[in-house]
This record gives structure tokens, sequence and C-alpha cells, in this order.
């Protein structure tokens, strides 16, 4: 199993997502953002957090037009699996290889704390590991994490089994209370209609050892494994 991380100026979450993939028994590289192609015989592409290009215009919007990102979009196009992870996540939105966008925060404040998660999906490739329903930690970091999106769009996402995580209690309870962001029906992590590529915005790679907290991220990142 190869998979390569992609590389911004900004990036901030490489070489802990490289760390995770390798922990979860990936073999893992990476790939700099001005690269127009990527090694040949991956499995997955990863798109860490950070600040790529220090989040100018909008958050994800100059990664998004990066050289590497037409080649994460063949990739994706060929079936290919592709993890964006909080900047990751709005550069996958703003490329266009996920429905949506990212906005301020609600509270329009940064932030970084443990969150629960409520499984939407089982999967194969990223929630194979987790039952539906079944609720996780994992740590979150951002000032624009509201992810939203328009109904029509909503109503086909949640029609499809796409939601792939939702922001709860540690009970699974879904409500507004649990909505940390302002994201549209508490979605934290969506996926496209082939389910090859999700985005998200609490990050799996900081949750891959009991050091750090916990492990509930290193299952997510262990599925990508064949």
């Amino acid at each position: 199993m190869r998979a390569a991380v992609i590389v911004f100026p900004g990036s901030n979450c490489d070489r802990d997502m490289k760390t995770g993939l390798e922990a979860a028994g990936i073999d893992a590289g990476f790939v700099w953002h001005g690269d127009s192609a990527l090694p040949g015989g991956l499995d997955a592409v990863l798109i860490p957090g950070g600040f790529s290009y220090g989040d100018y215009l909008r958050c994800g919007a100059i990664g998004a037009r990066s050289p590497i990102m037409q080649a994460v979009r063949d990739f994706a196009a060929r079936g290919g699996y592709v993890l964006g992870v909080c900047n990751g996540f709005q550069i996958l939105t703003e490329s266009g290889l996920l429905p949506g966008a990212l906005m301020r925060n609600a509270s329009q404040r940064f932030i970084c704390r443990e969150v629960a998660l409520r499984v939407e999906s089982d999967a194969p490739r990223f929630l194979r590991h987790y039952q539906p329903g079944e609720v996780i930690h994992l740590p979150v970091a951002h000032a624009e994490g509201c992810y939203m999106v328009d109904d029509e769009t909503l109503s086909a996402l949640e029609g499809n089994g796409q939601i792939a995580l939702r922001y709860c209690d540690d009970a699974g309870q879904v409500d507004s209370g649990t909505n940390l962001n302002g994201s549209r029906h508490n979605i934290a992590g969506v996926m496209n209609a082939e389910k090859n590529v999700l985005g998200m915005m609490p990050h799996p790679e900081r949750a891959c050892d009991p050091i750090t907290g916990g492990t509930d991220g290193l299952a997510l990142l262990a599925a990508l494994a064949a």
C-alpha cells in the first residue's frame, strides 16, 4: 500500500499525516504542490491540514489551483482514494472534488479541542473499521469549518449516504448544542458520490497514538490499506 501526502506552502500537518499513515502500516511519501504529476503505483492521496498559501483569498482557494491538483483530480476520476483533512477538506471543495464550501465558524472564533463524532457510513476504504452509529473522538483545529451547501445538494448527500461524520455528544445525539461550528446538519465529513473522496474537518492523524490522547483516528487511516 502506497500513499502520497501533498505538501503546500503553509502545510503544518503533513508530517503528522505521514507518521499516522506509517503507524497504520502504509508506505507514505511527500509530493510537492508545484509538481505536475503524482508518483506511479499510488493507492491513496492525502491532503493535510494547515494554512496553504497563508489562506489568502479563501481557505484552500489557491491550493486548489496548484499544479498538483489536476493530477489529484485525474487520480480520483480513475477511482483512486483521496482524503482531505481540515485545510485539505477546504482544498477539495475549492477544487470541485467535493460539493459545498467551508465558511467561517458561526462563533467567529478559532476552535481547537477534542470533539465527539458519530460515524454515519461504512464506506469500505475510509470507515470500514467503524460501525455506523459508533461515536469516536478526534481533535479539531479550525476557524473556517462551517460546512455549507444548498438545499438540493444537501438532500442528495443525505439520500446517497455521502455524509461520513457528524458532530454529536458522547451518547451519539446530534442537535444544535453539539454543532460546534454551524455546519449544516452537523456535518463534519462528506464524501463524493463514488465514495472514493472524503473531506473532513477533524484530524484523524492527531489521534493515532495513546501518548497524544487517543487512537480513534488510526482506524480511519488503516482502512485505506487494501
